[in-house]
């Protein structure tokens, strides 16, 4: 049939265009090569891990610890027996005291802040009141085995030096001026320590004299003797003290 002239037939300039669209085909994205090996490596890491974990549970592979753990090594010597002695002393009491030892040194006309050294340090420290039998003489005991009595004249009790207890000892407080603190860097201190300790322990041995740690001592070495003798049969038991 032909075609009306009205219509416009396709030319080769502008092609028919068909009621049914062709698909449109998108090229195919394929994981490159590297990215591959990653996923590989990746899952045979993740199973060497998981096997090497199994193995250690069933206690296959020996426990590998922190390569860069904090290790203490003892090389410590062993120890040696310098001195032993015999004691012969009764300790009938003791006292332990607290002391507060404030030591500032400076020099005149320098200001504080360049020479000058401050040490706040509290002190712990223990006194012990003890009877020395050591002592005692051939006139010391008399004994009446009719009666049942017993006369003891022991030496007056003795009081020890104070022995600080550095676990509950502690410098509070240390003040240095900007001179000091750069000599400090370059020389112990050793010294300093040693007379703050020196300080404290004094201060507490002559703090014990006047707390009544000589007549606790007193009548705990009595009421140990009484207790001794009595279970021996003895009905009187007079303990007396020499003069200091």
């Amino acid at each position: 049939m032909a075609n009306s002239p009205d219509v416009e037939e396709p030319t080769t300039e502008y092609p028919a265009v068909s009621d049914e669209a062709a698909p449109v085909v998108l090229p195919e994205h394929k994981p490159s090569f590297f990215a591959r090996l990653l996923i590989f490596v990746g899952f045979v890491f993740a199973l060497i891990v998981a096997s090497c974990l199994g193995l250690r549970a069933m206690n296959v592979l020996p426990t590998f610890d922190n390569p860069f753990a904090e290790q203490t090594t003892d090389r410590s010597q062993p120890v040696l027996l310098q001195s032993m002695r015999d004691l012969h002393r009764y300790v009938a009491a003791d006292g332990t005291f607290q002391v507060i030892v404030d030591l500032q040194q400076n020099k005149d006309n320098i200001p504080d802040f360049l020479i000058n050294r401050r040490i706040l340090f509290v002190g712990t420290g223990t006194v012990e009141e003890y009877v020395d039998f050591s002592a005692l003489d051939g006139d010391a005991l008399k004994v009446d085995n009719e009666k049942m009595t017993i006369e003891l004249t022991l030496p007056a009790p003795e009081q020890s030096a104070a022995a600080l207890d550095m676990a509950k000892s502690e410098v509070v407080e240390e003040d240095r001026g900007l001179l000091t603190a750069i000599g400090d860097a370059f020389r112990s201190d050793t010294d300093k320590q040693q007379r703050v300790y020196a300080e404290a322990q004094q201060k507490i041995t002559e703090a014990a004299k006047s707390s009544g740690l000589d007549e606790r001592a007193r009548q705990n070495t009595q009421l140990m003797l009484q207790s001794l003798f009595a279970r021996l049969g003895y009905t009187t038991v007079t303990v007396t003290f020499a003069s200091p």
